[in-house]
């Protein structure tokens, strides 16, 4: 019996063993097929999350952080009115003023973004100050309104209005307007109130003005307050420099003038209204309007085809230029509205970096000398995204300037873009390094114009027209340099020099009473170096394409044009090879 318990035992044993080494040949064999197949799902790991990097932070700029990284910066005659203005306009006239496609909101940025052709970036949410990306200009003061709540209605728009902007009550439309007790002061910000203006359109608040700049121009940076639902009447006033720092001329509300020439104080110049002279530093900005009430001035029996039966009487005609800026230096104009300026609404002169951006100027298409901005012997100036509907030119460039670019702006009705007129009175004119790019210009007078008096010296060169649409426009490229306003204009022998300019992209339509492409140059002293490419321009009534019109105009045609372009001469002219001609 002892015999067969222990034979039990070990058969006991034997099974047991045998158990233990099937349960490890098993977990062996699952080990080897996790190992050999891959797409086992327990093979699926979390990649571990890198150690974030410091970051490094501006302390100049350490209350937003969308404005961390910095963006590169961007590169930086007399009183007579203008003397082109043309009544005979009926196309113009009927066409409605053109309202701003997109106007930016926030406008207290101090340099707002370059144009581009994209969709604007969204509002930066929390700071309406300082869009993410937005490049700060060279010339231009850095932004010192970060903190500051003004209060101001968003600016006119077309299209949808832009989202408030969160988290920041300086642009939320409908806020009370603050007294100039409880405005936002910390000793730089100046209510014009502070000193007495009443803003109600009829008091003369020209004393407080006086004397909230001259109080203004004392500080290292200051911020002069037009507050929003007030109407300031201002006489003619010159705003002195230099003053000791930058200064802000923040309009949110209106400021106009008084209501035409009967009501002008004999004593003030009746050629300027708004003048700053000898400034360092000035950003006119806002979402105010600068009303300059021209219409009684336009009336006037002196002013082209006002007199009787339609004629121009003789007599005074002075009239003010709404806003002159004379040897000032780092300007910055933006997101303002000016309308019915009595003659040019905007005039630099011996000016230098001079941006502007995203202005919204009008006039009536009839309204004479009403150029939208002029500048004289001024270089460095940048105008970006804007809006100009008048009676003359939307932009015009006279002698002494260089360094100009102008982009993305909607021009018309009115008398298109030009340089000049240069030249006059036997004079020396200089222009160069001029660009003109990515506009538009529609129902107006004139395209891109070159205009010249004959007797005068000097040389335009340097000059580009790029990626321009025309509609409906009257001489949508044109070179003149028979440029006259009386029919008693003798030829002289000497002329300004015109070379090197370029004409390319320019597409659209053309009004048919005028020739598409006008290019009249002088008999002794030719236009050289005339590039069109990819120019196409098409009859904007009926089928017939008319010829261009050619005199004495050589250049060259890369690629093939609409209409043809068969009357521009090859070569170099003898002329200019027999002659002394100033390059200026």
């Amino acid at each position: 019996m002892a015999y067969s318990r222990r034979v039990s035992i070990l058969i006991f044993c034997i099974c047991f063993l045998g158990f233990i080494l099937s349960v490890q040949a098993r977990r062996h064999h699952s080990i080897k097929h996790k190992h050999t197949h891959h797409h086992n799902t327990y093979e699926f790991s979390e990649t571990p999350s890198p150690s974030p990097s410091p970051q490094l932070t501006d302390p100049s700029n350490n209350t937003n952080a969308h404005n961390s990284a910095n963006s590169p910066s961007p590169s930086p005659e007399a009183d007579s009115p203008s003397d082109d203005w043309n009544a005979d306009n009926s196309t113009a006239a009927s066409s409605p003023s053109p309202e701003p496609s997109n106007p930016p909101s926030g406008y207290n940025a101090m340099r707002a973004p370059s144009p581009s052709t994209e969709p604007a970036n969204p509002p930066n949410k929390g700071n309406g100050y300082d869009s993410p990306g937005a490049p700060s200009a060279s010339h231009a003061p850095t932004n010192p309104l970060n903190g500051y709540n003004f209060t101001r209605t968003p600016s006119p728009s077309s299209g949808p209005a832009a989202p408030p902007n969160k988290g920041n009550d300086y642009n939320s439309p409908g806020a009370p307007t603050p007294s100039p007790a409880n405005s936002p002061d910390d000793g730089n910000v100046i209510d014009v109130r502070k000193f007495g203006a009443v803003g109600d359109g009829i008091s003369d608040d020209t004393e407080a003005f006086k004397m909230t700049w001259d109080s203004a121009c004392q500080k290292d940076f200051a911020v002069i307050h037009v507050p929003y639902g007030f109407s300031f009447m201002i006489q003619s006033t010159i705003f002195t420099g230099p003053c000791q720092g930058s200064i802000v001329f923040q309009v949110d509300g209106t400021i106009m003038p008084p209501d035409g020439p009967e009501s002008w104080l004999q004593k003030n110049s009746k050629r300027q209204w708004l003048v700053f002279y000898k400034i360092n530093e000035l950003s006119l900005q806002g979402g105010g309007t600068i009303d300059g009430r021209g219409q009684k001035w336009w009336d006037l029996p002196c002013k082209p085809h006002k007199g009787i039966n339609g004629t121009t009487s003789p007599g005074p005609c002075d009239s003010p230029i709404a806003l002159r800026f004379f040897m000032s230096s780092n300007l910055t104009v933006q997101r303002l509205r000016i309308k019915d300026s009595p003659q040019f609404h905007f005039r630099f002169d011996n000016c230098k970096n001079v941006h502007i951006e995203s202005i919204h100027i009008t006039a009536p298409a009839l309204s004479p000398n009403t150029d939208g901005i002029h500048i004289e012997n001024t270089n460095g100036v940048e105008i970006y995204n804007s809006v100009i509907s008048n009676g003359d030119d939307c932009v015009s460039i006279g002698s002494g300037c260089y360094d100009v670019d102008i982009r993305n702006i909607t021009c018309g009705p009115g008398h298109g873009i030009s340089i000049g007129s240069l030249g006059n009175r036997n004079s020396r004119a200089c222009v160069s390094n001029i660009t003109v790019r990515d506009s538009v210009i529609k129902v107006s007078n004139n395209g891109v114009r070159i205009k010249t008096w004959q007797g005068g010296s000097g040389a335009v060169s340097g000059i580009t027209f790029s990626n321009i649409h025309m509609n409906n426009v009257r001489n949508p490229i044109i070179i003149d340099q028979y440029y006259c306003l009386t029919k008693d204009c003798t030829n002289k022998t000497s002329a300004v020099y015109v070379s090197d300019i370029l004409y390319s992209n320019i597409k659209g339509t053309y009004d048919i009473r005028s020739p598409p492409m006008h290019f009249a140059c002088s008999d002794t002293v030719p236009c050289t170096n005339l590039t069109l490419s990819e120019v196409e321009l098409l009859p904007a009534k009926g089928d017939l394409v008319s010829d261009p019109f050619c005199w004495n105009a050589y250049g060259d045609l890369p690629t093939l044009t609409i209409p043809p372009v068969s009357c521009l001469l090859e070569g170099i002219p003898r002329s200019l090879l027999d002659n002394e001609i100033d390059h200026c």
